[in-house]
């Protein structure tokens, strides 16, 4: 069974291939703990949650490790603006990230390394990169020369002479070369380490280098984030790791598309932001996790209400047809944990192709639709098994649990058919519906 992914590294479809035999390592960039999560934040969520839970599924052993990064001049304006101190914020908004998190039916990574806790080895990092000569000090801060790595733009594709445009530092007066990017800003406000070269903090980039290399020690098979993070994050981290460590960092780099908002980017400027927070309120929140694997990770998404209320819809017939299932096998007692292969062998080839989870939401219908039709209770039960095991794969599984008193409904209900009594199988039908069960 080979898995082919896209390598955003190369730009084409391989082989995925591990450095060890059965094990995977991934490393994802984590959110800046300032404020709510939007959905844009979460799509990554949910999507590499999907890839653990698939690998792990098909017999990896999986270690995802997501950041919190808790140090950063927007936590700093934050705080000020509130005028409470930066750890209150980040701690506030850590465990935000966190219930969202859960809320979009995703599990928490093995590891979430904050940057606070790593500052240092940071150092150490950084003072190792000026003793090689791949970065220098000035009165500002120090800088990385982006110079030295001759492989720079190797991710992105940018043309070193076109690399000024989209750069988000601060092309301060005292750098060698406007392309060279901060590794540790020296600065009097807000948190702030003592270093040799003046009080300040690390460079977001050097941040996750940083991390990487103190918790995996070497190359890995795995990162990755949004497709927004691709310049300069993502650039930066490989040439650092390039100067220090002699590596990419990964084999493998994956990046997830844009959501955008009636073909408009998602940004706050704009006002144009749903909060997780606010969309759970109104919606199932695996609803909204259907509608991202609904879409192939690597394209954008331009999401709307209508298009929300269209998954919704669709997600409320999963799960009435998923509980219409497992309650006439609960009659049957027909449960078993037999699944149809040959099914389950469509839904691992469209996996392995690079995560092709539009098309598994075909054979999700696919499956529904056979369920609702099969007259043979242990088919039925199969089916069941085989949808289940699945949407548990996807993070789709709702959870329902069957009362003695639904039991009774459904039992009346048949008996009231079986007798003819059409009025009164009407109204208990009725009952089953409003309950989500038939």
């Amino acid at each position: 069974m080979m898995i082919k992914i896209y390598n955003s590294l190369t730009q084409t479809i391989m082989p995925f291939e591990t450095i060890t035999p059965k094990r995977v390592t991934m490393y994802v960039c984590g959110p800046t703990v300032y404020g709510d999560i939007h959905l844009g934040n979460a799509r990554p969520i949910i999507f590499f949650d999907v890839v653990k839970r698939y690998f792990s599924h098909v017999g990896y052993d999986v270690l995802l490790v997501s950041n919190i990064t808790d140090v950063d001049d927007k936590i700093i304006d934050k705080a000020k603006e509130l005028q409470v101190s930066e750890q209150s914020i980040t701690k506030q908004y850590t465990e935000a990230f966190m219930d969202m998190t859960a809320s979009l039916g995703s599990a928490f990574p093995d590891l979430m390394p904050k940057a606070t806790e790593y500052v240092a080895n940071m150092i150490e990092y950084i003072h190792d990169l000026i003793d090689q000569g791949y970065a220098y000090v000035r009165p500002s801060g120090v800088y990385f020369r982006v110079g030295r790595i001759e492989d720079y733009g190797i991710l992105s594709k940018q043309n070193m002479q076109e690399l000024n445009q989209g750069v988000r530092i601060t092309l301060e007066d005292d750098k060698e070369d406007p392309r060279d990017f901060s590794i540790w800003k020296i600065t009097d406000d807000g948190l702030r380490y003592e270093s040799p070269w003046g009080q300040g903090r690390p460079g977001w980039h050097t941040e996750c280098a940083v991390m990487n290399h103190e918790i995996f020690r070497g190359e890995i098979d795995i990162h990755g984030g949004g497709t927004d993070l691709k310049f300069p994050h993502h650039e930066n981290e490989i040439a650092q790791t390039s100067a220090h460590d002699h590596h990419h960092i990964a084999r493998y780099w994956m990046h997830v598309g844009r959501l955008d908002v009636n073909e408009t980017k998602m940004s706050k400027s704009l006002g144009n932001i749903t909060w997780v927070k606010d969309l759970i309120q109104v919606y199932d929140p695996l609803s909204f996790r259907f509608l991202m694997i609904g879409h192939h990770y690597r394209m954008p998404i331009n999401y709307s209400e209508e298009l929300m209320s269209q998954y919704s819809k669709e997600y409320d017939k999963i799960k009435r047809s998923l509980k219409k299932a497992f309650l006439t096998v609960s009659i049957a007692k027909a449960f078993t944990f037999d699944i149809d292969h040959e099914l389950m062998d469509d839904f691992y080839t469209l996996m392995n192709d690079d995560f092709n989870t539009p098309n598994v939401t075909t054979l999700i219908y696919d499956l529904l639709k056979l369920m609702n039709k099969e007259k043979d209770v242990m088919r039925l039960a199969i089916l069941y098994q085989t949808t289940k095991t699945i949407l548990e794969i996807l993070g789709l599984m709702p959870r329902y649990e069957l009362t003695d008193d639904t039991l009774s409904l459904y039992k009346a209900w048949e008996q009231a058919r079986q007798d003819k009594d059409y009025a009164r199988a009407d109204q208990l039908r009725e009952k089953l519906s409003e309950r989500g069960w038939m």
